[in-house]
């Protein structure tokens, strides 16, 4: 890798910008393709689409391109996992979701809720959620988690969350407290496509009843969410 392609990545790793590399096997070439601006000129079409799709899929991959080889490395920044409400299922969820390497902030304003003493070692917002999520900027790597179960807490963070490409977005509750929820963000302008981004009850259904129980179930449709595998 020549000095000028690595100074560009490091810069990118720094930044937490999602990049691809594509390395050129033969003739040790390189470039950087990025999810939004306009690719090199000397790749072809496939391969820069081959690229946005490995990134797009957090994967590395060796293709095939013009009787060319190439190998695609995706450098995405930390999935982030954004849980609004400072209780006791936040508490297992933020250590479990950390053990998985998601950059993980805990919002909430009440703050005899969130508190270094309850959350060791986790980032804590104590805005109000629709001020904490226009300040954390969500992206296609985040993932946003309420379980306040208070409308005023939640149903702010889940109208931020809609109006994002946030690639997770879950509600703690049941089915009827999940319908008259999404009667709420009606209210708010939000239709049904946008009601069928949300998961609730959150969780996969794996029979769930403690706190630290709930929170695997939520966990692991996080990562089904991001990786497909429910598709």
């Amino acid at each position: 890798m020549n000095s000028k392609t690595l100074d560009e990545l490091l810069h990118d790793r720094e930044a937490k910008r999602p990049v691809a590399l594509v390395s050129q096997l033969t003739e040790n070439r390189q470039w950087l393709i990025y999810p939004d601006e306009p690719p090199p000129a000397d790749l072809g079409p496939g391969l820069i689409a081959a690229a946005r799709a490995a990134l797009e899929a957090d994967r590395c991959e060796l293709v095939e391109d013009s009787g060319q080889s190439y190998f695609l490395q995706s450098f995405n920044p930390p999935l982030r996992m954004i849980i609004v409400g400072a209780v006791h299922i936040a508490q297992a969820l933020a250590e479990m979701a950390r053990l998985a390497a998601f950059d993980v902030i805990v919002v909430d304003p009440r703050e005899a809720f969130a508190t270094e003493a309850r959350f060791p070692g986790i980032r804590l917002a104590k805005q109000w959620p629709d001020r904490a999520l226009e300040d954390l900027a969500l992206d296609r790597g985040s993932a946003v988690v309420t379980l306040s179960h208070d409308p005023k807490i939640d149903d702010p963070a889940l109208a931020s969350a809609l109006a994002s490409p946030a690639f997770y977005i879950g509600a703690l509750g049941s089915r009827k407290t999940h319908r008259a929820r999404l009667e709420r963000l009606g209210a708010r302008g939000f239709g049904d496509e946008d009601g069928q981004r949300i998961r609730g009850p959150v969780g996969l259904s794996i029979g769930s009843r403690t706190a630290a129980e709930i929170a695997v179930s939520i966990l692991a449709q996080v990562i089904e969410a991001r990786r497909g595998a429910g598709a």
